[in-house]
């Protein structure tokens, strides 16, 4: 999308956000549930489920570059909503970049309308990620039996399709990886619903469980073995798109504070005019300038075809840890009233908290930032 159409694109999305989806932030955390039924046709509008699929299977093709600004303006309005936009679009990106052509075709034209989506099914409720994988799968004459179970998988209650990473031990390293896609209706597949979550309120993030659940080995992104690399491919921008989230919610949550601290009077003059104000309000902007920074750098490698999973993670890690100290300073700021839900203060605090865990905590960000480290020394 050409920068003055991008322009008027972002305004009119920017529009609709504020006017017709963050009225229902109430609602949402109320019913801790997203009311479908409006929200959808509202995202179809504005070409929400497609906006990094290419327009050749109907998307918008939007750059990386021009997609950070509008998860980070999603963030700010409900954490819910984001999260459900976040795992869609990412998903479609990574499945898109597995893929073959007809695997593309059966699958992208009908995720960028909104009629199909695919979630990302990796973690496990007794195993860890990545060579820790307990779910299998055997291969029997032209088809994959999986068993094993996924859980805090994210849109399971409306995904119609999961990229599941599985064990194919019989035919690979007993550590390696494959990636299958195991479509929703797949008999022996059972979906659960688990308890809400402390924020980013009304999306369903379910337990998966495979008792012998058959797919045609046609359903195998790549090959066997491969699906390590493909893993790690697509949580790359994912994790970039999880640190922009991180921006929008601490933006939201700077705008928020600097208003309070204009508006507060206390002992006849605006509480904004106190030194200790002054402090957390700066120490807020150095980590929203500092993040943007960052994110800008990672967008403008990543369109120019770059693997970027040092910046990735190092994008992840400071937002996770910027967004934590601007909320916190936020509730400062706002007083005992941000305790309360009377400002969406009290609502970005919790959201926020979502961001350490999504794509990999802390301690995984910090392993892959000092593994490509040692990796370019070396």
């Amino acid at each position: 999308m050409e920068n003055g159409e991008y322009e008027e694109f972002y305004a009119g999305l920017r529009a609709a956000l504020w006017s017709e989806l963050a009225p229902l932030e109430e609602e949402i955390e109320e019913s801790e549930s997203i009311p479908r039924d409006r929200v959808w046709p509202i995202l179809e509008e504005m070409g929400a489920f497609g906006f990094l699929i290419p327009k050749a299977y109907g998307g918008l093709g939007l750059s990386i570059a021009q997609y950070l600004p509008i998860i980070a303006e999603f963030a700010k309005v409900h954490g819910g909503i984001r999260a459900m936009v976040h795992v869609h679009n990412s998903m479609a990106h990574g499945f898109y970049e597995l893929a073959d052509e007809r695997q593309r075709e059966e699958l992208l034209p009908g995720a960028a309308q909104g009629v199909k989506s695919v979630a990302f099914a990796l973690t496990e409720p007794d195993h860890g990620t990545g060579a820790d994988t307990g779910t299998t799968a055997r291969l029997e004459d032209d088809n994959y039996v999986l068993n094993g179970q996924k859980w805090l998988i994210t849109n399971s209650d409306f995904a119609s399709h999961f990229m599941v990473f599985v064990k194919t031990a019989a035919h690979t390293p007993s550590e390696a990886l494959s990636t299958i896609v195991v479509e929703r209706d797949t008999p022996g597949l059972t979906i659960e619903p688990l308890p809400e979550t402390m924020g980013c309120k009304g999306g369903q993030h379910g337990l998966l469980t495979f008792t012998d659940a058959t797919v045609p080995k046609e359903n195998l992104l790549g090959a066997e073995g491969e699906g390590a690399d493909g893993m790690e491919r697509t949580l790359e921008l994912s994790r970039v798109f999880v640190a922009a989230s991180s921006l929008g919610t601490a933006e939201r949550a700077l705008e928020l504070s600097v208003e309070h601290a204009k508006r507060r009077v206390t002992f006849g003059k605006p509480i904004g005019a106190r030194q200790a104000i002054h402090r957390y309000l700066a120490e807020m902007e150095v980590d929203v300038h500092g993040l943007r920074l960052m994110l800008e750098d990672a967008a403008r490698k990543a369109d120019l075809g770059l693997a970027i999973p040092r910046e990735a993670s190092v994008c992840k890690l400071f937002g996770l840890e910027a967004v934590g100290r601007v909320t916190d300073r936020a509730l400062l700021v706002h007083g005992g009233i941000g305790y309360t839900r009377r400002h969406s203060v009290e609502r970005l605090y919790r959201d926020a908290r979502l961001n350490w865990l999504e794509e990999g905590t802390p301690t995984i960000q910090q392993l892959v930032i000092a593994r490509e480290l040692l990796a370019d020394a070396a």
